[in-house]
């Protein structure tokens, strides 16, 4: 951050645009002399008063409400004052510029949320919640990530925490009184509440990877040779024509993306050029894009033309793709193979359906979910970021080590040092001030 976290910052908190209410924010150590100067009075802290901004030759600005949050009871834990007027750019212009004139600067994007955890009115994992909450694209993400801002995350992460300190006192005595002769008993204590914790964390593991998916969307590519109905899935998935549908092969020269949503997932479809061997320029160039997609992919859906079945071209395409990108093979068009569709996904991955007549859609549907690793409810899903999936897994590995290392105390101790220590940086307790600059300047400003 550029400025000093002793500033007074102020921002529009309101989406850019016309509206009927706008809001500006402000947030300092004391704010009493700025709200005298800025509305007459200081308002009771916590009760919405009817005020009018004035600038600073004394002529209105606004009338509207403005709420007072004296420190420490306050998002930021500082003085906050909200000042809520008509939401038009110009006023809310009007209104911020007279904020300046009073002496705050403009806050950076995430600042007001950053002095929230500086001053240990959230902790980080919440922190990241806010911005996951503002930025979710279904239901089921904006329930994840309010779980995570309500500090149910956090508080799944302290109690594993918590654990992982009682083992490690029972440990670290043995350290402090090297002469006594530890009781069997006891290492086998020890040896249990480790398989514990290492089961703990891999289900966290478990559930973070399936929250990531509600962040991001699984992304899945739809590839096949030319004319097998690629398109037409696309849009009977997306139920609506989003791609182009002809006779002719090799219509899709480029990729063409759709997110759609199961049951609250976000799963990003995209449909590619037809793979084969080609001298036309700009179908090649399409088809060297729908490899591109496909490295990047998280699922693949290998389409096929019932009516043909599954060909030499067919596993020729299955050989080059990446080793861990296990293809879900779809056989398409039953309608004109006269084929019925499965009532579920085979067991080696196989979907008979028609993407003209919506026939087994939904079972591609319950298959994409289990791709995602997705379980209807998911109560117990956090919104994972990138950065607490490796935290999570240092952490398994600090305990697996751990385990190998068990008959040497000095070893052993040290791995669930290391351990409570990557537990520590998902919530922030051990964070270096680079990453924290890093993950706040991706908060909208106001926030």
């Amino acid at each position: 951050m550029a400025g000093s976290d002793a500033d007074v910052i102020a921002a529009v908190a309101t989406a850019p645009g016309r509206a009927g209410i706008g809001i500006v924010r402000v947030s300092g150590k004391t704010l009493n002399r700025f709200a005298t100067s800025l509305l007459g009075a200081v308002p009771a802290p916590r009760t919405a008063a009817r005020a009018t901004f004035r600038g600073a030759d004394g002529q209105p600005i606004d009338d509207g409400i403005a709420v007072f949050f004296a420190a420490p009871a306050s998002y930021t834990g500082e003085d906050v004052l909200e000042l809520q007027g008509h939401g038009g750019p110009v006023v809310l212009q009007m209104l911020l510029r007279r904020c300046v004139e009073l002496g705050a600067r403009l806050a950076e994007p995430g600042e007001f949320t950053r002095r929230a955890f500086l001053n240990d009115k959230l902790d980080l994992a919440q922190a990241e919640g806010v911005a996951d909450l503002i930025e979710a694209a279904t239901e089921a993400a904006a329930r994840c990530a309010l779980r995570s801002l309500r500090g149910e995350f956090s508080a799944s992460i302290e109690s594993l925490a918590n654990r992982l300190v009682e083992l490690r006192t029972l440990v670290e005595a043995t350290l402090d009184f090297p002469e006594e002769e530890i009781d069997p008993v006891d290492r086998e204590d020890v040896r249990r509440r480790l398989k514990q914790l290492q089961a703990e964390i891999h289900r966290a593991l478990e559930s973070g990877r399936r929250g990531s998916v509600l962040r991001s969307g699984l992304q899945v590519v739809l590839a096949g040779q030319p004319n097998v109905g690629k398109s037409s899935l696309l849009n009977r998935l997306a139920g609506e024509e989003v791609a182009i549908v002809t006779e002719i092969a090799g219509t899709t020269r480029d990729a063409v993306r759709q997110t759609i949503q199961i049951e609250g997932v976000p799963i990003n479809i995209i449909d590619t050029a037809g793979l084969r061997d080609t001298t036309d320029k700009v179908e090649a160039i399409g088809v060297a894009r729908t490899w591109d997609a496909i490295s990047r992919a998280d699922a693949l859906l290998l389409v096929i033309d019932a009516r043909v079945g599954i060909t030499s071209a067919d596993r020729a395409i299955v050989s080059r793709l990446p080793g861990n990108l296990k293809p879900l093979t779809v056989l398409n068009k039953i309608d004109l193979a006269e084929q019925s569709p499965m009532v579920e996904a085979s067991s080696d991955g196989c979907i008979r359906l028609s993407a003209k007549t919506g026939e087994g859609i939904d079972v591609l549907r319950h298959a994409l979910l289990a791709l995602a690793g997705w379980q209807s409810g998911g109560e117990d899903v956090f919104m994972a970021r990138e950065r607490h999936l490796g935290a999570l897994g240092r952490v398994a590995e600090a305990l697996e080590r751990a385990d190998r290392a068990m008959v040497h105390s000095e070893l052993f101790a040290e791995e669930l040092r290391l351990a409570q220590r990557e537990l520590g940086v998902i919530t922030g307790e051990f964070t270096a001030d680079d990453l924290l600059g890093e993950i706040f300047s991706r908060f909208c400003v106001g926030k």
